[in-house]
């Protein structure tokens, strides 16, 4: 992974004699272009089954019945707090456009095809940088669509099951008067659940980026470590954000992941840190 870098980089020069510029611009067309066309086509099929898609992702996070409600409802028994069992999510939802409900539609289904089209995005990327590659580069870096596509669907699913549910919860229970009642346009909601869902899944490539920061060296495992403290308290101030109750329990349920990406991201860093060090060390060996 670590050669992905200098890949990208070194990408015309490395195969200047052979392609023109014009020629590796022809090459990465039709890599976005296939990639184009699997968004398009997880978005039809999203499009297609819209209607459980609806009821059942979509509308989720706004059903007491939803999974994470029922969860921490169970949680609440077991701790004995009462706080954290969600019966009701207030609000209702409205559409003030002629069009808006279709625009909804095919705005959710091409949201939900980027989605899942998202490891074939990072196959062809990786499809247009191989060819630059060594043999031994090539398997030291197979593992980048794997690696960065399971970081990306944890985080969509970190965003969808705890994030969203409890930040609608949050924001729907909001009131600063009692004479204002809660009514939210239905982009407004979807727009909600999909942000939230999709900077989950973006907050989860932190491996990946503290990965390519400490190749290129910018950052170190060490710095990470000293500047833990502030990771800590911001990880905090999020959870408490997005937490319905100021219990403790559901605060931490929230952080804790967090914490533990961050974690991973040091180790990352620190094996990168390494690695080029030793690196260094077999080059001035040699010479």
């Amino acid at each position: 992974m670590s050669k992905i870098l200098d890949a990208i980089r070194g990408k015309a020069k490395s195969m200047e004699g052979e392609m023109s510029f014009f020629d590796h611009l022809e090459v990465l067309r039709w890599h976005l272009i296939r990639a184009a066309v699997a968004v398009i086509v997880f978005g039809g099929l999203a499009f297609y089954f819209f209607d459980d898609i609806w009821q059942k992702i979509i509308m989720g996070p706004k059903t007491p019945s939803f999974a994470t409600y029922r969860f921490m409802c169970y949680m609440g028994q077991l701790l004995h707090s009462d706080g954290m069992c969600i019966t009701s999510i207030p609000g209702k939802l409205q559409s003030n456009e002629m069009a808006g409900q279709f625009s909804l539609q095919i705005n959710a289904a091409l949201i939900l095809g980027i989605t899942c089209g998202f490891p074939y995005l990072l196959w062809e990327i990786w499809s247009f940088v191989k060819p630059a590659l060594l043999e031994k580069e090539r398997k030291a870096a197979s593992g980048f669509v794997f690696f960065a596509s399971a970081l990306f669907f944890l985080g969509i699913l970190f965003g969808y099951f705890v994030v969203a549910p409890l930040s609608i919860h949050f924001l729907t229970n909001y009131q600063i008067s009692p004479d204002i009642e809660n009514i939210f346009t239905i982009d407004s909601y979807v727009t909600s659940v999909a942000t939230l869902t999709l900077v989950s899944g973006v907050v989860f490539q932190l491996p990946i980026v503290i990965f390519v920061l400490a190749t290129i060296g910018i950052i170190t495992d060490k710095f990470m470590r000293e500047k833990r403290r502030y990771a800590i308290i911001i990880i905090l101030i999020v959870a408490m954000l997005v937490t319905p109750t100021p219990d403790v329990t559901t605060m931490l349920v929230i952080s804790m992941p967090l914490f533990v990406l961050y974690e991973i991201s040091i180790i990352v860093a620190k094996r990168v840190v390494n690695k080029k060090k030793q690196t260094e060390l077999e080059f001035f060996g040699k010479a």
